[in-house]
């Protein structure tokens, strides 16, 4: 499985982003795409998921109400909506997939900066 994301940039404050993680490589239906994100400073931090299936989502709750993950099955892609943004969203995101029922990413791919200025 190879994944590339890309959509980061600079937005103000309130504004929104899109990424995307366009997906090499064969997922099944129970399978898991995530977004996760690091912050100047910080831990790697867990964003959002979503079965390859398209359904069973989760949200961190910094971002829930904010952003929303999807499944894109012409792009073969997971998609990360960043509405409402605030400065403390800034970081590098990640987007990564797990497998076979596993519970850590082996997956990752390269991340794609996001900066929100106040």
């Amino acid at each position: 499985v190879q994944l590339q994301a890309s959509g980061g940039g600079w937005v103000q404050a309130g504004g929104s982003l899109r990424l995307s993680c366009a997906v090499s490589g064969v997922l099944f239906s129970d399978d898991v795409m995530g977004w996760f994100r690091q912050a100047p400073g910080k831990e790697r931090e867990f964003v959002a998921s979503i079965k390859w299936s398209g359904d069973s989502t989760n949200y961190a709750d910094a971002v829930k109400g904010r952003f929303t993950i999807s499944k894109d099955n012409t792009r073969s892609s997971v998609d990360l909506q960043m509405n409402s943004l605030k400065p403390e969203d800034t970081a590098v995101y990640y987007c990564a997939a797990r497998t076979g029922g596993r519970i850590k990413y082996p997956y990752w791919g390269q991340g794609t900066l996001v900066t929100v200025s106040s």
